[in-house]
């Protein structure tokens, strides 16, 4: 029972649980913000490289 208790009290993985947590929520933010402005990024990417088609080469 003592070893129980012991093992219910020990801390020591706790910060890195809490650290793993964190990166999930980041992770899940920077996918929907990704997904959510997808398509003007595209747009954007798209414009620059037709800009740039039409520059002759140095």
């Amino acid at each position: 029972m003592n070893l129980i208790k012991k093992m219910l009290r020990d801390q020591s993985g706790q910060g890195m649980v809490e650290y793993g947590l964190i990166i999930a929520l980041i992770a899940v933010v920077v996918i929907g913000a990704v997904g959510f402005l997808g398509e003007e990024i595209l747009a954007i990417f798209n414009s620059i490289a037709t800009a740039l088609r039409g520059t002759p080469a140095p």
